[in-house]
């Protein structure tokens, strides 16, 4: 009898053991999802472009590219600690794909080995770093995608689509994945969406409503905006023609679609016409501040997401593998991982911003009409941001001649001011209070270089510059235009407000969904079939929605 029941308790081991992860709750679901890896082979010494003893290694995408390896360790790591069901990556597992298969491979030995140890799957799909058309300058294409990660995902698809790398799978008891291939291979960012890609999309989300489970679409690029103008500002990262998408999957069933891409923590919510929801949740870049991945729970109620970020590196393990790092940056790293890499993303953006302050990013050569003008401004705009925001010759001692007041803030300088905005946009949660410090040193900064920059410049370029600017329209007297449209207030003053409010209004003032932690409602609550009021209140939101975006840009 003993040995019976030893036998039998044997085999339930080993049937648990066999079966996969991601099937363990037919209850409900929980997935953790890391986004753009970027993964890089790691340098044998670092380039010292910046002048700072820690971060002289640091670059002007802000990402930590030799800490790669050993973040996307610990990353799953954590997954294994947060008992999930499931890893999801929605593209970009490599940084130079197209040209460096091995950073490929290492990404997905890497992966490979994490579903060994923990039985946990691994679903993968593409991202513009990761393949493009086959040529000279490009060594992996989609075959070489689908064959590299055949055992991440593939190895589970339902369907699978011959001339890109979509494919569905199911996720535990009741939910499928539609993982979509959103990119253009003749591309660099910008996406490629298609009618097909839509309707295969819709398709696949109705036959799994069919076979009794809830569609999740993954794809890369995202689906809805997460900044302010997106589609102008930033048209390479949101899919084309996205409204009129998002409506047609919503109405499809599909309640999440998980992106990536633009390097953000951020959820955007929409509700079609119909009255159907759906949130793009889009998820930041796992080597860039913050260092943070997702962890979601489904259930048929509601759908809980939560942010996570790494807690430490294998610092012994990363120095083994890239002897370049000094024993200072390693500490510091052990000291306070979150601080190490939020003060490494402040001195890349700086890095990079001051880089594309000059004529030749801008565009302008010399010669040209306003080439002048805008060196004469560029100059000027550096010397104040470079300047200390506090204390004797600072930001704010040249604000008070304007009665402008900088409020104190723990900003250093008026570039690491601009900096940090932009690390709070990928660490996402920047829904800051009206009258929250911070917001108010930004708005007066942005006011003082208004008043700055021109006070600066000479008068004779801001008077070519006008002249040139006449020629350009229709010779009409364009300063007496602007006095009759403006008033008091000069035409480039408005015309600088009237761009730059919505967009920092965008992103400090976040007032869509919760971007790191919140909830939403879960596919059990079916809302496809909404009812008249619902659909009111949809086009009304929508509505209320378009006008705000049109006050915001025109600045009433």
């Amino acid at each position: 009898m003993k040995k019976a029941i030893t036998v039998l308790l044997t085999l339930c081991l080993l049937l648990t053991a066999l079966t996969p992860a991601f099937a363990r709750s037919a209850e409900g679901l929980r997935v953790a999802v890391a986004s753009d890896i970027h993964y890089n082979l790691p340098e044998e010494t670092f380039d010292a472009d910046i002048d700072d003893p820690i971060f002289y290694y640091a670059n002007r995408r802000a990402a930590m590219e030799n800490e790669s390896g050993a973040i996307l360790d610990a990353f799953l790591r954590q997954c294994a600690d947060d008992a999930v069901d499931c890893v999801l990556i929605p593209g970009d597992m490599a940084d130079n794909g197209r040209s460096t298969p091995a950073e490929h491979a290492a990404v997905r030995d890497k992966l490979l080995a994490f579903e060994r140890e923990t039985g946990i799957e691994v679903f993968v799909i593409d991202g513009n770093h990761d393949l493009g058309e086959k040529g000279e300058y490009c060594a992996f294409g989609m075959e070489e995608f689908k064959a590299n990660y055949a055992l991440l995902g593939y190895d589970h698809a339902l369907e699978t689509v011959s001339d890109d790398c979509s494919y569905t799978a199911d996720l535990g008891e009741k939910y499928r994945l539609i993982a979509l291939d959103s990119c253009d291979y003749s591309k660099s960012t910008e996406d490629g969406m298609t009618l097909k890609k839509v309707n295969w999309v819709v398709r696949q989300a109705k036959q799994a409503y069919a076979d009794g489970r809830y569609p999740i679409l993954m794809m890369h690029h995202n689906l809805l905006d997460h900044l302010p103008m997106q589609r102008i500002i930033s048209r390479n990262f949101i899919i084309r023609n996205h409204l009129a998408t998002a409506n047609r999957f919503a109405d499809a069933g599909i309640r999440l679609a998980l992106t990536g891409h633009e390097h953000c923590s951020d959820a955007a919510e929409h509700i079609s016409p119909a009255g159907s929801r759906i949130c793009d949740l889009t998820t930041t870049s796992l080597t860039m501040y913050p260092l943070a991945y997702r962890v979601i729970d489904f259930t048929d109620d509601e759908i809980a997401y939560a942010s996570r970020k790494l807690e430490k590196l294998d610092t012994a393990a990363l120095k083994a593998e890239v002897p370049a790092f000094t024993d200072a940056q390693l500490a510091a790293m052990d000291a306070d991982l979150d601080a190490y890499a939020r003060q490494f993303a402040v001195k890349g953006i700086t890095y990079r911003l001051q880089l594309q302050l000059t004529m030749e990013k801008i565009g302008i050569a010399p010669g040209e009409p306003f080439y002048d003008l805008v060196n004469a401004a560029t100059r000027s705009l550096d010397e104040l941001l470079r300047l200390p925001l506090y204390g004797e010759g600072s930001v704010s001692e040249i604000a008070a001649r304007y009665h402008i007041e900088i409020p104190q803030t723990d900003y250093e300088t008026g570039w690491d001011l601009a900096a940090s905005l932009v690390t709070e946009h990928y660490a996402g949660g920047e829904a800051y209070e009206v009258d929250d410090p911070r917001v108010t040193a930004l708005l007066r900064t942005a006011s003082l270089i208004l008043k700055f920059v021109p006070d600066q410049t000479a008068d004779a370029l801001l008077s070519d510059a006008g002249k040139a600017v006449a020629d350009a329209l229709t010779g009409q007297d364009v300063k007496a235009l602007c006095r009759r449209l403006f008033g008091g207030v000069t035409p480039g003053e408005y015309l600088i407000a009237a761009i730059l409010s919505p967009i920092i209004y965008g992103f400090v003032m976040d007032d869509d969904a919760p971007d790191n932690d919140g909830t939403l409602h879960g596919y059990g609550a079916d809302d496809r079939g909404a009812n008249l009021l619902e659909k009111f209140r949809a086009f009304f939101a929508n509505l209320k929605k378009m006008f705000e975006n049109i006050f915001r840009i025109l600045h009433i």
